[in-house]
């Protein structure tokens, strides 16, 4: 029967998907096939898991590069970097690089990138997360040596320009890309809508010329076609299959990631804006039903949204994990309907089945856990278009309450990256408005080393004992096929994060 499953599967792939012309350009090129489409290429949002395998450091590359190997922060497009006082930070710029079209990389340059990201003319994934709450000021010194001013004391600066891309100042300010310009080691080719999209070596490239001549970016939603797809040599990598799909020991690594999964409750919508129906929510949730027959034991029960090797997690915390109790979910239900609380209003579990492998077990299994307690829910399945407008800010109008299923990566070290856009009042994530919570968010933002830290620790204490705006779900572990023909290892990066540039081909 297994057989049967796998020839299907094999002749699905090869029949409704046949390998391109493009594809056999030569034997340098790789394919690599992951969960969806991107909506854009713009490098102010290239943490989105999609876009962010195929631009971040391929296509568009930072000032700062975070090491996966011990988190130490490298030389990118910039070569030093020093703070001169609170509020500004001196940076020297890398010599002799150039645009994909041809424009120079130089402060300029650097100004009209980061002008983009920090303005308002189009929506900017990485400027919410990493200069929600800061102002950033460009001021070129001479042509490789920019000053950047923040408007309030930013000790992580540099860790935070590690997230930022920078693309060339011939780009829009007021449309997002379909096709970013960097200066990365690949260029962007083309985009065959539904299909694929190429990148080709840049051959003038700064550093060092990469092995790989090029890359095909495919996308199927099934793990298991993903899986067969370099099963059969049709693709070479795949960065993202089920456990259940990762059976060839030859071929497939487990990889620890820095993705936190949850589902993020929207405190500001009755009946949801009880503190009590948002435990109930937690206590009737059986995360260990779904972590043994969902995932796999290698994933982690998480108590915060960040994972336990960043500085400002709060290790008590991890001791109160909500064990699964339907009839204290019932309790508190109870309780909340006799003090007036419209407990049956309809709640609506908004799912995405790209956030994760299995996204759509979780979701359906969280759905029959609340009707099971008597919760009013039902469940909508988003396209990634309609999810990222009830992700971000401005909501819809009307929406009701909404429970909504989310993916979250921070995988450049500190928690401010997480923290403000998700739950402070501005944040653009935020279904979260404590002003309490706003002021220590603020202070904390501006330490540094332990007190910075410690700081991080009482907020994580505040938020998920005090208003409980998630039901945490776990600390992810990924799972990667790749081709004998090649040689890549993952590291905590991958989850959205493909450098090409540093694959290489096995020996035959």
């Amino acid at each position: 029967m297994k057989y049967l499953i796998i020839s299907a599967v094999i002749c699905y792939v090869m029949t409704a998907f046949p390998i391109t012309a493009e594809a056999q350009v030569t034997n340098k090129w790789i394919r690599v096939v992951q969960q969806s489409e991107p909506i854009d290429l713009d490098g102010c949002n290239s943490l989105n898991i999609v876009s962010g395998r195929i631009l971040q450091q391929n296509i568009v590359e930072t000032l700062v590069q975070k090491n996966p190997k011990n988190n130490s922060l490298m030389p990118r497009l910039a070569t030093s970097w020093k703070r001169v006082d609170p509020l500004t930070w001196r940076f020297t710029l890398r010599q002799g690089v150039s645009f994909h079209d041809g424009a120079p990389f130089n402060a300029q340059a650097l100004k009209a990138s980061l002008d983009r990201t920090m303005g308002k003319g189009i929506t900017c994934g990485n400027r919410t997360k990493f200069f929600a709450n800061v102002a950033l000021e460009v001021v070129p010194v001479d042509d490789h040596t920019v000053l950047l001013k923040t408007d309030k004391p930013d000790p992580i600066l540099p860790m935070s320009m590690s997230g930022i891309y920078i693309v060339s100042p011939n780009t829009s300010i007021d449309k997002l890309s379909l096709g970013a310009i960097g200066t990365g080691p690949y260029v962007f080719d083309s985009w065959r809508a539904g299909q694929q999209i190429l990148l080709k070596r840049n051959d003038k490239y700064w550093g060092a010329k990469p092995d790989v001549e090029g890359v095909i970016f495919m996308w199927r939603s099934e793990s298991s076609v993903r899986a067969a797809m370099v099963e059969i040599g049709e693709a070479d990598i795949t960065t993202s299959i089920a456990p259940q799909d990762a059976t060839n020991p030859k071929t497939d690594t487990s990889y620890i990631n820095s993705e936190t999964t949850t589902l993020n409750i929207d405190t500001t919508q009755p009946p949801l804006n009880d503190k009590r129906v948002r435990l109930a929510l937690n206590y009737a949730l059986d995360r260990e039903a779904i972590r043994t027959n969902i995932f796999s034991k290698d994933y982690k029960h998480a108590t915060q949204i960040v994972i336990p090797s960043i500085p400002g997690h709060n290790d008590a915390i991890d001791k109160q994990i909500f064990l699964y109790d339907p009839e204290k979910a019932k309790k508190l239900l109870a309780e909340a309907r006799a003090d007036g609380v419209l407990v049956d209003t309809e709640i609506t579990l908004l799912g995405n089945q790209t956030q994760y492998p299995n996204a759509a077990d979780v979701i359906e299994s969280a759905y029959a856990n609340y009707k099971a307690v008597g919760l009013n829910v039902k469940l909508q399945q988003l396209d990634l278009g309609r999810y990222r407008a009830y992700n971000s800010k401005p909501f819809p109008e009307g929406r009701g309450p909404t429970i909504m299923q989310k993916s979250h990566d921070n995988n450049l070290g500190d928690p401010v990256f997480s923290v403000f856009h998700r739950y402070a009042c501005a944040g653009s994530n935020s279904k979260v408005c404590d002003p309490a919570l706003d002021k220590e968010i603020e202070r904390v933002t501006e330490l540094a080393g332990v007190p910075r830290t410690r700081g991080w620790q009482g907020i994580f204490r505040t938020l998920y004992e005090d208003i409980v705006p998630d039901v945490m779900l776990y600390h992810m572990v990924g799972y990667a096929r790749v081709s004998p023909r090649i040689i890549f290892i993952p590291d905590t990066t991958t989850n959205n994060e493909l450098r090409v540039q540093e694959i290489t081909f096995a020996k035959k």
